[in-house]
């Protein structure tokens, strides 16, 4: 008689396994954190935050700042910092609106320039700066946070000869679909950021250079013994970061169609909150880019509803820096 063999019983999983899965998850807290906060600043203001206007002009605010954050994570990410992403967005917003405008006066070139040449003008000098950024750091051996702070107000300088100070205007139509389109319904800026962030997830958790830029914020001397060029990982990480802020300089100068000396001001102060609360350790070696796109969602959340309830730019800026501090406490006391 034959041998009746059972197959194996299926598994069960129940709410109290699903739920202990959901909060084991590294990026849990993070997604509590913003739904309370979405939900606090609904009560607060009495539904004035959770129209769709101003949840679409959350995202396209987070956007642009989102797309910095993915660069600024991959230089933290190495235990380095990237002040200047900033002034690289400002710089190439003014260096792109100098080339367009039809404001001759203003126009660097003597006349103006197709979108099409001056966007990859604009991302190509923002990888030089990251580049000049990365060789200091990298050739060089100077502190990240010397030497981006110094390039940081270096692009102010020369941001302000670019526009002579002025507040260019007169900028190609074509340029508002980059800025204010979008493409079944979504926002273009936001896809842009979706595209950035899946492809700086591929790259950190399926590329050996990937691996190699958390081995070198683990350990740099334990990556370079095992192979890995230390200096040139953390040239690259630079110039990705310059080369996204000069991306959000672009997505910047599109949605405003136009560029001034304020442009894109606080975002290395923004990117660093984002990347700190999305839980990239400052010591480098830890975290990852959903974390960084919840930080980014996070912080816009707290912007748009501080600047609901009529918040002062300086108390935002107290509100923030108060939030990377907390952020950088929890990752000690969780690495002690």
């Amino acid at each position: 008689m034959a041998e009746i063999v059972e197959g194996p019983k299926p598994v069960r999983i129940t709410a109290r396994e699903t739920a202990r899965r959901f909060f084991g998850h590294e990026n849990a807290v993070l997604v509590i954190v913003l739904v309370a906060l979405i939900a606090a600043f609904g009560v607060i203001t009495k539904g004035g935050t959770l129209g769709r206007a101003n949840m679409t002009n959350i995202l396209l605010q987070s956007a642009i700042r989102g797309v910095a954050s993915v660069g600024q994570a991959f230089t933290i990410l190495t235990a380095g910092i990237d002040l200047s992403v900033g002034g690289v967005g400002l710089f190439t917003s003014m260096l792109g609106a100098s080339m367009m405008t039809a404001v001759l006066e203003q126009n660097i070139v003597g006349h103006p320039v197709s979108i099409y040449i001056a966007m990859p003008v604009m991302v190509l000098a923002g990888a030089a700066w990251g580049a000049a950024n990365g060789t200091l750091v990298s050739r060089v051996g100077m502190p990240a946070l010397i030497v981006t702070l110094g390039m940081w107000q270096i692009c102010k300088g020369t941001s302000f000869v670019l526009g002579g100070g002025r507040y260019i205007i007169d900028l190609p139509d074509s340029l508002n679909f980059f800025g204010l389109g979008d493409v079944a319904g979504m926002p273009v800026l936001v896809i842009i950021f979706i595209v950035v962030a899946v492809i700086g997830y591929f790259i950190l958790n399926h590329t050996v250079f990937g691996r190699s830029v958390y081995a070198t914020g683990g350990n740099p001397v334990s990556a370079w013994l095992s192979g890995i060029s230390v200096k040139r990982i953390l040239l690259i990480v630079y110039m990705i970061s310059g080369i996204l802020a000069g991306l959000a300089g672009v997505m910047m100068t599109a949605r405003t169609m136009s560029s001034m000396m304020r442009t894109l001001s606080g975002l290395e102060l923004d990117t660093i909150a984002a990347v700190t609360v999305g839980g990239v350790s400052l010591a480098g070696g830890k975290g990852n880019i959903i974390g960084v796109v919840l930080g980014v969602l996070i912080i816009g959340v707290i912007n748009n509803g501080m600047s609901v309830l009529g918040a002062t730019i300086t108390a935002q800026g107290t509100i923030k820096g108060g939030i990377i501090i907390a952020a950088v406490a929890i990752d000690y006391l969780r690495r002690r």
